[in-house]
Parts: structure tokens; C-alpha cells; sequence
């Protein structure tokens, strides 16, 4: 099985770094940027050494596109690719009580920091899923909700 994230409008490099440092350590094959995501080489062709420095090399040893248009890329997507979104809403079902039965690929998929996943993210996902909060904070920093929902996914795999 292919696991695969999409990265969509996460406008931190420091966000988007340490999910490729995590998704280094789940095993991930494949990470999408788009939108105004940060990617771990510069304008020019150079590395970025911010990115670097949180990445810590991940972003060499995990592959990574860019995609100009991902809606239409995922809407093509083969019928055995499961989109899984990390968002909170009223369809979303408890990440803890969550399973997949078959999948050729899974691409867990999160939006910007602030506002989440826009609606069209959301419509193109096959499942959403939500990490219970239980304090008084409603939701957690985009990297850290990506590395509780990735190791939950993929250990159950």
C-alpha cells in the first residue's frame, strides 16, 4: 500500500517541514504541495535552509510534486486511492474508532493552519476523520494533528 499526504495552502514552513520529518518516520512514499505551501527548494532551485533545518533531511528521502491543479489530479485518481481528511466537521468520524478495510493508496489530506480544509478539499475526501479534543483549545497545530492522525492510519495498516 502507497501512502501519500496532501499538503494544501499551509502557508508555515515550519508546518510543512515537520510533516515531512514525520511522514519520513510513517513511512510515507509521496508528498503533494499546492497552493501557497511552502516546498523545500526555493524559487531558484535552491534549498531552502529553513526548511532544512526543521526537515532535517526528509525532504530528500520522501518524494514530493507540486501540483498546479489538485482537484482535478485527485478527481482522476485511480478507484483503490482513499482520501482520508483531517478536519473537523459534522461528518467526520472519530480517528481512534477509524479503519480501512482496502486501499491501494491512502492520502491523508489537511488544509490551512487557521481555516482548515475548504469546501472543495472536503467534498473530494472519501472519508474525514477528527482527533477528539477534550480541553478548552478546539483544535491542534496542523503538524502535530498530521503525526496523531498519520501514525493512527498507518498503524492499523
Amino acid at each position: 500500500m502507497k501512502k501519500s499526504v496532501w499538503l494544501h495552502n499551509i502557508r508555515s514552513v515550519y508546518n510543512v517541514a515537520s510533516i515531512f520529518r514525520t511522514a519520513d518516520a510513517v513511512g510515507i512514499q509521496h508528498i503533494y504541495l499546492s497552493g501557497y505551501t511552502p516546498h523545500p527548494i526555493d524559487r531558484f532551485g535552491r534549498k531552502r535552509e529553513d526548511f532544512a533545518k526543521v526537515a532535517l533531511g526528509a525532504e530528500e528521502s520522501v518524494s514530493w510534486s507540486f501540483l498546479q491543479n489538485p482537484y482535478t489530479f485527485f478527481r482522476g485518481r485511480g478507484r483503490n486511492v482513499v482520501l482520508v481528511g483531517i478536519e473537523q466537521d459534522k461528518r467526520a468520524e472519530d480517528l481512534f474508532h477509524f479503519s480501512l478495510l482496502h486501499a491501494s493508496e491512502i492520502v491523508i489530506i489537511l488544509g490551512e493552519e487557521t481555516e482548515g480544509m475548504d469546501k472543495e478539499q472536503r467534498e473530494l475526501c472519501d472519508t474525514l476523520v477528527e482527533i477528539p479534543m477534550y480541553g478548552k483549545k478546539e483544535s491542534l497545530n496542523v503538524s502535530v494533528a498530521f503525526g496523531i492522525a498519520a501514525y493512527c492510519i498507518f498503524e492499523k495498516r
